[in-house]
């Protein structure tokens, strides 16, 4: 569950961006203002609220918000004001212009944690904006006649069934398909790439479930065995935590970020803002258990300002 917390009663849209313009008038902006209202809203709200703002003062929410913010608080409060899919658009555009498996994870990410339904809204969202597809620019970052490629392609294409029913006996099947191609190092292999690719997530759950009675052991502690020079590995494993335990994979994106020399700002806020209202509440749990620390905590330590004070909203601090 998210860790959103919303006003009951709800301020109407036109109410909410009465009291944003306030905020951005006079000598300096409230930000503490700007926080209280858009960092205790969900996305039908945000969105009813930038059409109510744009209507009532003919400018964009956005750009008044770019405007008026500065620095790491300013992004992320932008990525929070749009429209979740288009929010991702722009996050895996941006990702196919860089190098690196932490530009890679925004691309699986958004196509193996997210709902299909959302993926689709993605794919809409930046064909809208950029006048090609998702499909294309990551076939020409990422080529298909090498493995990588294939894995990306086939996911961000993908439409999963978003039932819950399960197939045991395929379940049984594909585990066995998996193990023999995880044991012969064949992590490419066209079975590998095709059950990850096309499964419903509670069907893969069942999967993988059939894959530690068959060898012992996770599908993902056997993918990471395999060492963690192997990029193709690595980025394997992050597929199989962002398709069914998505809590471990942002956890690990969050500890990675504030871990080491300086912040990585962006990947921090991508974190929880596009988790904020999905699943929050299960990573913060996982970081504790895997890190023995608090998330929050974290936050604390690395950050500051209205930046963390916008954060530990998401994340629902007390008294935030």
């Amino acid at each position: 569950m998210g860790t959103i917390t919303v006003p009951d009663p709800l301020p109407s849209p036109v109410e909410d961006s009465e009291a944003l313009k306030k905020a951005f008038q006079g000598w300096g902006t409230d930000e503490k203002a700007a926080i209280k209202i858009l960092g205790h809203r969900l996305a039908p709200h945000r969105r009813e609220i930038a059409e109510a703002y744009q209507q009532l003062y003919g400018e964009s929410l956005v750009d008044r918000l770019h405007s008026e913010l500065s620095g790491d608080f300013r992004k992320a409060m932008i990525w929070w004001a749009q429209d979740p899919a288009e929010r991702d658009a722009r996050l895996a555009k941006e990702a196919l212009r860089r190098n690196g498996d932490r530009h890679v994870w925004v691309i699986i990410e958004i196509a193996c944690a997210s709902s299909p339904n959302h993926l689709m809204a993605v794919r809409r969202a930046y064909c809208s904006l950029f006048q090609t597809s998702l499909e294309e620019d990551v076939a020409a970052r990422f080529p298909t006649r090498q493995p990588l490629g294939k894995l990306l392609v086939g996911l961000v294409t993908s439409y999963r069934y978003f039932g819950e029913h399960v197939d045991e006996e395929l379940a049984k099947s594909e585990a066995a398909r998996l193990c023999d191609a995880v044991a012969k190092k064949q992590l490419d292999h066209k079975d590998v790439l095709r059950i990850l690719g096309t499964r419903s997530k509670p069907q893969l759950l069942e999967t993988f479930q059939q894959y530690i009675e068959q060898s012992g052991s996770t599908i993902d502690e056997d993918i990471k065995s395999q060492g963690k020079s192997i990029k193709f590995a690595t980025l394997l494993k992050t597929v199989v935590w962002c398709l069914t335990s998505p809590e471990k994979h942002f956890a690990e994106v969050v500890r990675s970020s504030i871990v080491g020399l300086g912040t990585d700002e962006d990947s921090l806020s991508r974190a929880i803002i596009t988790r904020a209202e999905i699943d929050t509440q299960k990573i913060k749990e996982e970081y504790i258990f895997t890190y023995k620390v608090r998330l929050e905590d974290d936050v604390i330590d690395d950050t500051s300002g209205y930046y963390k004070d916008f954060l530990l909203t998401l994340l629902g601090s007390p008294g935030k």
